[in-house]
């Protein structure tokens, strides 16, 4: 890949890098409302459906924990675009791994925000 001696080869792993990094958060929080969701519907049928509650909760675990993953996943990825890269590929003074360490980030705090989400959770 290293072949171009062009930065915009890095600049477009990045926005690729930054496109996950929104997948990642959208999935994070379609999961999230997807929990809290039937939280919501369980209070609103006065403890009627606890089987529906916990089928949202697993789901919405689910979405949660798959963002945190693409943001690991896509991470790694770009970590390995950035090897095959030449100095040339780099502007003088950018530091194009500032982009990895937020997606790590977002991968812990989804991680944390489902054990948040499992130890808050009514059984």
């Amino acid at each position: 890949m290293g072949y171009l001696q062009d930065p915009r080869v890095l600049f477009a792993a990045e926005r690729t890098l930054l496109a996950w990094n929104r997948t990642s958060l959208g999935l994070i929080a379609f999961g999230f409302i997807l929990e809290r969701a039937g939280l919501l519907m369980r209070l609103l049928q006065d403890g009627g459906n606890e089987s529906l509650d916990a089928s949202a909760f697993i789901l919405g675990m689910a979405f949660i924990l798959l963002g945190g993953m693409c943001a690991v996943v896509s991470a790694y990825q770009y970590a390995r675009v950035l090897k095959s890269l030449t100095q040339e590929e780099i502007p003088p003074g950018y530091k194009p791994r500032w982009g990895m360490f937020v997606n790590i980030t977002l991968a812990i705090f989804s991680v944390a925000l489902s054990l948040l989400l499992y130890f808050m959770h009514d059984w």
